[in-house]
């Protein structure tokens, strides 16, 4: 960073001793770090995640799907088959997309390209 750009406070601490080092800000109060990145990108990519099914349609917390194709499940001899439907999705961050629970088997988490919007 140029030395005439004000550094941020510490979001955890509030400290104004804040310091730049290899990419990250660094408080010596209280030993937080955080990337600088985060100063220009932060909650606003968040907002506009969307979520697709496999053809493309937005999902929204709280919509039904349906399976399209069987999946098994890790760790135990069952499977989720074709057609079954999920009601009350809720949307998550991460490599399976999908909390919800599924009759008969329980809580799961689903990628949504192996899902379709009901």
């Amino acid at each position: 960073m140029s030395g005439d750009q004000a550094l941020p406070a510490c979001p955890k601490c509030a400290s104004a001793y804040v310091y730049a080092d290899a990419g990250q800000f660094v408080c010596p109060e209280c030993a937080h770090e955080w990337p600088q990145q985060a100063e220009a990108t932060g909650a606003a990519d968040d907002a506009t995640r969307v979520w697709k099914d496999a053809n493309g349609q937005v999902l929204q917390d709280g919509d039904s799907v349906t399976v399209i194709k069987d999946l098994k499940i890790k760790g135990s001899s069952s499977v989720v088959k074709v057609g079954t439907k999920v009601k009350n999705i809720r949307l998550i961050d991460g490599d399976h997309d999908i909390d919800c629970k599924i009759d008969g088997i329980g809580p799961m988490k689903l990628k949504s390209e192996f899902v379709k919007k009901a």
